[in-house]
Formats: C-alpha cells, structure tokens, sequence
C-alpha cells in the first residue's frame, strides 16, 4: 500500500490560489505565474539587445556619459530613447520575476532532496543581479548616480575590509576620472557574464529547459514593456555634481532599494540582515526533514537500451551504461539517485511497460518500487470488474493535483499516481477492452506540475506526437483529459459530468 501524500503547506495553497485566479483570465499559457524562469530568459534577453545598443552610444568618459544618454531623449520623437526605457524597465520587470520566482520555490518547498542543487546554485544568481542593476546607474553620471555611488560606497566601507572610507579616496570632487569610470563599466558589463555562467550552472541538473515563455506570454510581455517605454520615457536627472548634495530624486524602488532601506537603518544592520537572510536559505535544504522518497529501479533483464526514459526524465537522473550482460554494443539505463524526483516518468516512458504482456507479474525496465507498474495492472483490471454500475469510468490523477479520491463513485474508479506521467498509454487501451467505458486523466496544469514535465508528456503521448502513444484504433470520445492542480476538484467533477453526458449521447445515436 503506498504511503499517502503529506498535506500540502499553508503557503503552497495560497500561491496556487492566485496561479487559478490568473489562470482564469490569461490561461495557463499566459499566466506569468506559471513560467517565471522563462520569462527571466526573456527579459534578459532584452536587457542584453537594449545594452548593446546603449552601450555603442555611450561615451564612456566622466565629461561625455551624461550628454550622450542625455542626447537620446533629444532625438526625433525621443524614439531613440525607447531603448534606454526599455532597458530600464525590463531590469525592473527582471528584478520582480527573478525575486518572483525565488519565492515561488520557497513556498512550493522546492529546495531540498534532488532539488537541492537548483536551490543552492540559484541564490547568488539575484545577489548578482542587484549588482549589475546598481551599477548601471552609476553611468548614467546624473544624480541619482551619484547618490547610487555614494551609498554603494558607504554600505562597502562598513565591511572590515577597506583601511579608509571609499568616498575620501575615489568618490569627491576631482577624484572621479575616465579610469575610475571604466570600473563601473566593468561592473555593468562584467557581472552579466558572470550571471550568465551562473543561469547555466543553475539549470545543468534540468532536462528539457525552457529558456523562452509560450508564444503569448512572450509577445504580451513584450509588446508590454514597449507601450510602457513609449508612454513612460526615462529621463535623466542633473549632471552629477559631487560638490552638492541632490535634494530631489525620482528613486527606483525596485532596483535601488537597498539605498533607502540603508538611510532608515544603517549600513552594519543591512549587512546582518541580508547576510542572515542568506544564510538561512543556504541552510534550508538541510533544516527541512524530510523522508526520500524511493527511486526509479533499473531491471536489467527488460531493459532494451531504446533510451526513451533518458528523454523523458525531468532532471536528467538517468542515463546509458553498457549492459550488465556483457555483450558488444548493448546498453541499459542507469538511475542516479541524487537527482532522480521519484515521480515515475520514466516508467511511462518505457516500452516494456505495457499491461498485455503475458507476464503474471508485469516487470518493466524501469519502474517505481512505490507504485509498479504491475499494481496498477492489478488495480485497474479488479477495481473495474468490482464496480457494480452500468457505466463504469477509469479516473487517473495525481497525488499533487486535484484529490480524484474524492470523487470515487458507482460509476467512477479513481486511482491517484505519483504523476500522470507515469501512465503508460497502452493501459487506457488495457481498460477500454476491460470494463471502461471511458478514461479520464486529470493532470496538472500546464506549468504546475510538479516534476516539470509530467503535463506535458501526458499530453504529448495521448496525442500521438510523443512515444510510446495511444494508439490509433482507440476510440477518441471515450478518452478525456483534464488539466486540475490541487483544490480545483469541482473542475474534475465537472468534467466527469461532460464525459458522462459525451457517453450518453453516443449511445443513444448507436441505439437509433
């Protein structure tokens, strides 16, 4: 009997909430919600042709940089200040979705276990960002990058690490020049490279990355980040002037912050704060106490090397060994278990996975000690034969979605898998010539599921385009899909309640 899924924490509930609430106006396609790494990808993206632009425009000197960005809202329309605009407001907007996204996995618990890895290799990633963020006001040379600097300066002279303050040495009037001012271009320029390096790093133990959000989000975001450009152009304060002190500034919350948040506290209590902060979401994947849970088992006898459960793993757990049998050429699957979810996919994938084999006990290549295959044999052939009703409907779900449990009726056996990635195709077929008179499979939402790509696979091997498939001789109106994260149990029922009706009005044309 397997273990039941824990209760799912308070603030996972809540944040899935807001995903349904979004999902009813924009879709799981276009829920920001739901694709924050790729729309990161976007807009760095942005950030990257934008700079290129600015950058050939910039004169990188003290006495230039200020007139040369200056002379952009200066041109024809001010059009050739749209790339400044939208190089600032895709930073900010790359700010929230990077932020976003980190809180996202802390409340869905996504840092511990085979995850570990992303979590720990992702935190330097926003501390970097800041960074580069910081540093690109600092060529601008108005102001407010002046203010910028200077604070910067004086929250890194609180560390023990300068034997004089910043500001006495570089930062007065007469000391700034064209070397001091490449520096800053080192750091606007330099850090992205790093930060770079560091996104590859952070998806290394990722199969199948989308590095770019569904078409609509992505032309929405960007057509987006354009209107607000043209209707909100930046603009530039007043020559910096490091003998005065500026009186009023246009301050960026998102990406200067940390510069306010200074003033209110003082340097040394920032440091303690963000260094504690820090250090605690370092530290979680080791607080959090949690049991493992078994990983994909390799049966080297049915194992034929096709390779499929490589492609198809979310986290890239598994790959080819030479087989244990010796022979030339022969290979079998090898299961990493530090990065192996234990979310069965690989099991779908495997074509020996197929419930007509003449095995009295069904043993695959790959499978889950927590949920074989076999067993789900067993339970879709004796809970049909069980059911008492006239029609009888095979309802598939899964553990991190909508409770099918719930559902359980006369007329329905729901069985809940560990991810509806785990079905193999072939056992819809297998409860059609049983009992079925039809298949519901309620998966996650696109972009909620659990283990990334279970959604995905589901679809893809129901609709033909993925192997293993279901076959073509199956009839179509007796399988039905449904996409259903948790607590949206009434979308279940209600699209049990339209296969019934689908159901009923198939057979009254077959019976006229």
């Amino acid at each position: 009997m397997r273990p039941v899924t824990a209760p799912r924490p308070r603030p996972r509930r809540a944040w899935q909430a807001v995903e349904r609430t979004l999902d009813a106006w924009a879709g799981s396609a276009g829920n920001p919600l739901r694709h924050l790494g790729a729309l990161g990808c976007l807009l760095f993206a942005w950030l990257v042709g934008s700079g290129v632009f600015l950058f050939v425009v910039l004169d990188t000197s003290v006495s230039g940089a200020w007139q040369s960005i200056e002379s952009l809202s200066r041109s024809v329309w001010g059009l050739a200040s749209v790339p400044r605009s939208t190089h600032r407001y895709a930073a900010d907007a790359f700010v929230w979705v990077v932020f976003a996204h980190l809180l996202r996995e802390l409340m869905f618990g996504h840092y511990a276990g085979f995850r570990r890895f992303s979590w720990l290799t992702g935190l330097p990633l926003p501390l970097l960002i800041m960074v580069c963020a910081i540093g690109g006001f600092w060529l601008h040379w108005d102001q407010l990058g002046q203010y910028s600097a200077l604070a910067t300066a004086g929250l890194l002279d609180a560390l023990p690490v300068f034997a004089s303050p910043l500001t006495r040495n570089f930062l007065h009037d007469g000391a700034v020049n064209d070397r001091l001012f490449s520096l800053f271009i080192f750091v606007h320029l330099g850090v992205p490279l790093l930060l770079l390096f560091g996104l590859w790093f952070h998806v290394q133990r990722i199969a199948h990355v989308q590095f770019l959000p569904p078409r609509p989000l992505a032309r929405g975001a960007s057509l987006a980040l354009l209107l607000v450009a043209l209707a909100a152009p930046v603009a530039s304060h007043a020559p910096a002037d490091l003998s005065r002190v500026p009186v009023v500034l246009r301050l960026d919350w998102w990406l200067l912050f940390v510069h306010p948040l200074t003033d209110a506290l003082s340097p040394r209590t920032v440091w303690a704060l963000g260094g504690s902060v820090l250090l605690l979401l370092l530290a979680l994947p080791w607080l959090a106490r949690r049991p493992r849970a078994p990983v994909a088992q390799v049966d080297s006898a049915h194992c034929s090397g096709c390779e499929r459960c490589v492609a198809d793993c979310p986290y890239a757990a598994i790959t080819m060994v030479a087989h244990v049998d010796g022979r030339p050429g022969r290979a079998m699957a090898n299961v990493d278990a530090d990065l192996c979810a234990g979310c069965g996919i690989c099991a779908g994938a495997c074509p020996s996975s197929t419930p007509f084999r003449g095995l009295s006990v069904l043993t695959t290549g790959i499978d889950m000690p927590q949920q074989p295959v076999d067993a789900l044999r067993t339970q879709i052939r004796d809970g049909l034969a069980a059911m008492p009703g006239e029609r009888r409907i095979l309802l598939l779900g899964c553990d991190h979605g909508a409770r099918v449990q719930a559902l359980a009726g006369p007329q329905v056996l729901p069985l809940s898998l560990l991810c509806t990635g785990l079905l193999p195709p072939s056992f819809i077929e297998f409860a059609l010539r049983g009992h079925a008179d039809a298949v519901l499979v309620a998966s996650c939402r696109g972009g909620g599921c659990e283990f990334r790509l279970g959604t995905r696979w589901t679809h893809e091997r129901l609709a033909g385009t993925r192997e293993p498939h279901l076959r073509d001789g199956v009839t179509r109106h007796r399988v039905m899909t449904v996409e259903a994260d948790a607590g949206e149990d009434v979308v279940v029922r209600s699209a049990l309640a339209s296969l019934l009706t689908r159901l009923s009005v198939v057979r009254g044309c077959t019976d006229d």
